[in-house]
């Protein structure tokens, strides 16, 4: 697998770091562009961003290893995230999370033999007044039954 980016993604992130005074600034947004084209962030990931950044490896690995929304290992095509933070526990999301584990049969930061599922439990989706809430990939769900987190997931192709 090629972990480099095309001219059009350079001249993207080019784009992004003319945006901030300093253009190590842009890190996070050519995280999660790199996240979004290769799935995870391998360690040739890092470098290549660490490259085209001009910062070294082990800063892009500070700032990727500090936030959970970069993957340092492979996940599902559906990574399903489940908040169990005070209002979503409290209405229910301890359950729907207990239930998404069973239901797809894995725990905490796996993926289903197939790569199609992957399940995180998450403190705070910030939706507090919409709880329990449920995120798959960048698709948010709020006031989310167990009926509700079944048919989302039978949706998933």
């Amino acid at each position: 697998m090629s972990t480099t980016f095309t001219s059009d993604e350079l001249a993207s992130i080019s784009a992004l770091k003319a945006k901030y005074p300093d253009p190590k600034a842009a890190i996070m947004p050519v995280l999660w562009m790199a996240q979004k084209k290769w799935g995870w962030l391998s360690e040739d990931v890092m470098k290549e961003v660490a490259n085209v950044m001009e910062l070294p490896y082990a800063h892009v690995l500070g700032v990727a290893s500090f936030y959970t929304m970069y993957f340092k290992k492979p996940m599902g095509r559906h990574h399903v995230q489940v908040c169990t933070n005070v209002s979503c526990m409290l209405r229910g999301g301890e359950g729907l999370y207990k239930h998404a584990q069973q239901r797809l049969g894995i725990g905490h930061n796996q993926a289903t033999s197939d790569g199609k599922f992957s399940l995180e439990e998450v403190e705070c989706m910030g939706a507090c007044g919409g709880a329990p809430m449920i995120a798959v990939n960048e698709t948010f769900y709020e006031n989310c039954s167990q009926q509700q987190l079944d048919a989302v997931l039978d949706a998933c192709h």
